[in-house]
């Protein structure tokens, strides 16, 4: 499958679909010893190479996927079966080809393809002193930007100095919302954050957007919410998400359903906790008796090596939508993945209830 990751979503894509086996072709750069006539000498040359992969790695900060695996072109510069490495990054174009494309990997491509499947979100948490800008997507979660300051304290003379060095900060977070968030993506940014640092934030924002003539802010006036948040780290996101005017934005998105499932399951294991379990063990019991109304997996589960285990995996979600339930595969580049990671990435909501299931003891391994 030829293709070329666009957006940074699309890198994560691609990190899930490329696993150890697989055959990928991409143009990469090399320094080979290339004989002039008047001896040897080093020339970088641009060449075309398919490896069998054998490690992945992903960069998400950078945007980089590097590849190491061994070399299947036939090369006057490379050996064939030679171990090398290949770094894809956005805009370069390369092919995929694999034994299988199972169900989960032609998902990955649909949610890939599908723009209607991204949340387009970007959000400024704030407090006195520090912010984080980032952006949210169908798929993955961004740190864009990390601001800190050490403001003085606001009483005795120390309050001029409070002053400066606020809007100082104020500055600096408006520097990095007009450097990372193009409005001609994101459906809404919103601005949140614990006290009345957000609403002195969105109002020196509006008021600089004017002075400094930034059209893109003037002209999105509109997308520009605030919400509330218990701190300014990464985390309260999921705060955010759940705020009922921000989820109206977006909850037609991957990313806001897996937060309202993910509440429902928390809700329900405090409340009923006979319809809600996580772990493999006890999830697969539920499903071989046709329980599960709602399943959450976390993508980290089918980017195991162990061909057997992603099989079941991949069986576990195809046999719930086939019996009328409905599969949420969680991005672990998002925090409700993140969430789900720490219940081992996989639980359940059940549709009738099940005490003899909660009593049972149950190896956790597939």
């Amino acid at each position: 499958m030829p293709c070329s990751a666009q957006r940074s979503e699309d890198m994560w894509h691609t990190f899930n679909l490329v696993r150890e086996g697989d055959h990928i072709t991409a143009t990469t750069f090399r320094k080979v010893q290339v004989d002039k006539g008047t001896g040897a000498d080093t020339e970088r040359l641009k060449l075309k190479l398919t490896l069998e992969v054998a490690a992945i790695e992903f960069d998400a900060e950078g945007g980089v996927i590097r590849i190491k695996g061994r070399n299947l072109t036939e090369s006057e510069h490379i050996k064939l079966g030679a171990y090398h490495s290949l770094e894809l990054e956005l805009g370069r174009a390369f092919t995929l080809k694999k034994a299988a494309w199972d169900a989960l990997d032609i998902e990955r491509v649909r949610q890939a393809t599908d723009v209607s499947l991204s949340a387009d979100l970007a959000a400024v948490l704030i407090t006195e002193g520090l912010a984080h800008v980032c952006l949210v997507g169908g798929s993955t979660t961004l740190v864009r930007a990390r601001v800190e300051a050490n403001l003085p304290r606001k009483r005795g003379a120390a309050a001029a100095g409070y002053d400066k060095a606020w809007t100082r900060f104020l500055d600096h977070v408006f520097t990095a919302v007009v450097r990372h968030v193009d409005f001609g993506v994101v459906k809404c940014l919103v601005i949140a954050g614990p006290g009345f640092a957000k609403d002195q934030f969105k109002e020196h924002l509006e008021q600089e957007a004017v002075r400094r003539e930034v059209r893109p802010l003037i002209e999105n006036k509109e997308k520009i919410v605030l919400a509330s948040a218990s701190s300014a780290y990464k985390h309260s996101l999921k705060e955010v998400l759940s705020c009922p005017t921000i989820a109206s934005r977006i909850k037609d998105t991957k990313a806001a359903r897996e937060v309202t499932a993910l509440q429902d399951f928390y809700d329900l294991l405090a409340t009923d906790a006979t319809r809600a379990f996580y772990g493999p063990g006890h999830v697969f019991a539920a499903a071989e008796l046709g329980a599960i109304q709602v399943l959450l997996i976390s993508d980290s589960l089918f980017r195991i090596n162990h061909v057997e285990k992603r099989r079941k995996f991949a069986e576990l979600v195809e046999g719930v939508r086939e019996a009328g339930g409905e599969a949420l595969v969680f991005s672990a580049m998002h925090v409700s993945g993140e969430q789900l990671n720490q219940l081992s990435g996989i639980a359940a909501i059940l549709r009738f209830p099940l005490p003899e299931l909660e009593d049972m003891e149950i190896p956790a391994e597939v």
